[in-house]
């Protein structure tokens, strides 16, 4: 078996290995999910307390004890946003994003924060610490119907009033935008108490432990977990098990950053200003439930004076082009791994040509080409290498007669013949090596794009990051491996040659799964490459001996 063949098969192998372990993954029964009521989050998020650093009031009363499940909520509804706003706390406890359709469904708005209802916990919750001042837990006085942003409004404005305790009185304010998943959420204090109070705020997002979506190619999971992110620590993931077994990583103190629930394609996060001192926590809650958040520090109140505190929240999309401009580093919630280097300039090209077309499925089409111009040279030598091996196939064949049972002699002559023609026999590799990558990067891109999601092509390919519904580009993509195997030349080795032929069998099943613009340009890549081959094959062997083709 020639080298060039052994490492073209390892490659292969490995590929298969490694995605036929992650296909084992997806038919296994998935994990018990621990039952767990709406009314969880409420029950076990007990209000966090802020460390002796923070330099302030360290009490931390819980306020009313309704279940989030039970207590009214009010409807607020902008162009992009339908929040559901629970009294209990003034929590977020259901946001639909208008833009952007659920998963199978095409009449059903995407569901982010969720009260359990569809198929996650998942609230974004904040309150006070401090002596009289209302938590998540404090029933807070609603508004008697539902907020809408109005024609010609830009904002609509949600004020909760919490109940006056010891002569302290505090509003919690929500601002929407038009245009915007921003959310302003803040906090009105009115001393009235005949002392000086220094309270604590706290930001949080509370989500159960269950993974987002699961993609369909061989059930890879995207991270779902927390984030932080600070100017000297940088993008920080936590995951679930690790705050459950006390081993979470991540800055607890710094006057600047976020913090951050990621999920696949979607983000929400708090966002307060640069500058102000802020702690943050990651803890679990029970019940498959987990918290990350922040605490900040309110300055001094005097007795009849009053003071704010706030914090923006983000809960959206992860579109690339509009998170750096929300908050530093938030754009790093788009995580391609240790492809990053490849995939965030292809995304931008692909992002650049669906401005010029748009249509992403085009745009697929066209930066295949341009990989393919950009790699030109390096194919072109290398199925100049394969026509060569091509044409001298019937010696190879002969030398396999004459040498069949000296494997050492074979091997000497075969390599002497190559010296003596200038035949690279590892030469045919390069192309699939340096495709590899390029591969992996374009999956991670379609796989952690939302701009791809439910993303059409033409016909029957309406979700470019889906498996193509009906498999037809898998067997067109089998169809062009098989025919670019017709003109490679025919392995020496009978077992070889039936392995190789093998091939577009079993990654045509591979590919079954695959989102099907990953699909589109592995076909595309091969119809161009086929073209190429062909053309300097046919060169090659029509070429008189002793001319520059031959």
């Amino acid at each position: 078996m020639d080298q060039r063949r052994l490492i073209l098969f390892l490659v292969f192998s490995f590929s298969l290995v490694m995605l036929w372990e992650g296909w084992i993954k997806h038919n296994n029964p998935a994990p018990a999910v621990q039952a767990t009521t709406a009314a969880g989050a409420a029950a076990d998020g007990s209000v966090p307390t802020p460390s002796v650093g923070l330099a302030a009031s360290q009490s931390a009363v819980p306020g009313g004890q309704a279940a989030t499940a039970t207590a009214p909520r009010v409807v607020v509804e902008t162009d992009l946003l339908r929040a559901e706003v629970s009294a209990e706390g003034g929590d977020i406890v259901r946001l639909e994003l208008k833009q952007h359709q659920a998963s199978g469904e095409s009449d059903a708005n995407f569901v982010l924060l969720d009260d359990g209802s569809v198929r996650h916990q998942y609230f974004a919750q904040s309150g006070l610490i401090g002596e009289g001042l209302p938590t998540h837990k404090t029933l807070f006085a609603l508004p008697a119907s539902e907020l809408a942003l109005k024609d010609g409004e830009d904002q609509v404005e949600l004020r909760l009033q919490a109940p006056e305790q010891n002569g302290l009185q505090a509003t919690k304010v929500m601002r929407f935008q038009r245009g915007s998943y921003l959310i302003d959420v803040s906090y009105e204090i009115n001393n009235g108490s005949g002392q000086a109070i220094a309270p604590h705020a706290y930001f949080q997002l509370t989500r159960d432990g269950n993974p987002a979506e699961q993609v369909e190619a061989f059930g890879v999971n995207t991270f779902t977990g927390p984030a932080f992110f600070t100017d000297a620590e940088k993008f920080q993931k936590v995951h679930f098990d690790d705050i459950t077994e006390g081993k979470a990583k991540f800055v607890k103190n710094a006057s600047d950053g976020w913090v951050a629930m990621v999920q696949h394609y979607f983000v929400s996060a708090w966002l307060p200003e640069q500058g102000a001192q802020r702690e943050y926590f990651a803890r679990p809650l029970g019940n498959n439930l987990f918290s990350a958040g922040l605490i900040m520090p309110v300055a001094s109140i005097e007795p009849g004076a009053q003071a704010t505190v706030g914090s923006r929240l983000y809960a959206g999309p992860q579109e690339q082009d509009k998170l750096e401009g929300i908050a530093p580093g938030l754009d790093l919630v788009v995580d391609y791994g240790w492809l990053t280097v490849i995939a965030a300039p292809l995304f931008w090209v692909l992002s650049w040509l669906h401005k010029l077309t748009g249509n992403w499925g085009w745009a697929i089409i066209l930066v295949t080409v341009l990989l393919k111009i950009i790699f030109f040279p390096l194919s072109a030598a290398s199925y100049k290498s394969m026509a060569k091996m091509r044409v001298l196939g019937p010696r190879l064949q002969r030398m396999k007669e004459l040498y069949g049972n000296d494997k050492a002699k074979m091997q000497q002559e075969m390599m002497n013949l190559y010296r003596t023609e200038k035949i690279n026999p590892l030469g045919g590799c390069l192309p699939i090596l340096v495709q590899i990558p390029v591969f992996i990067a374009l999956y991670w891109v379609l796989l952690g794009s939302v701009e791809m999601r439910h993303a059409p092509w033409l016909g029957w390919i309406q979700d470019l990051s889906a498996k193509d519904p009906y498999f037809i580009l898998p067997i067109i993509m089998g169809a062009s491996m098989l025919i670019q195997m017709k003109l490679n030349p025919t392995p020496p080795d009978p077992i070889q040659a039936k392995v190789m032929m093998a091939m577009p069998i079993v990654f045509t099943f591979m590919f079954l799964w695959f989102p099907s613009g990953l699909v589109l340009y592995w076909v595309v890549n091969n119809i161009l490459s086929i073209a190429q081959q062909w053309q300097i094959t046919r060169m090659i062997e029509s070429a008189k001996p002793g001319s520059k083709d031959a």
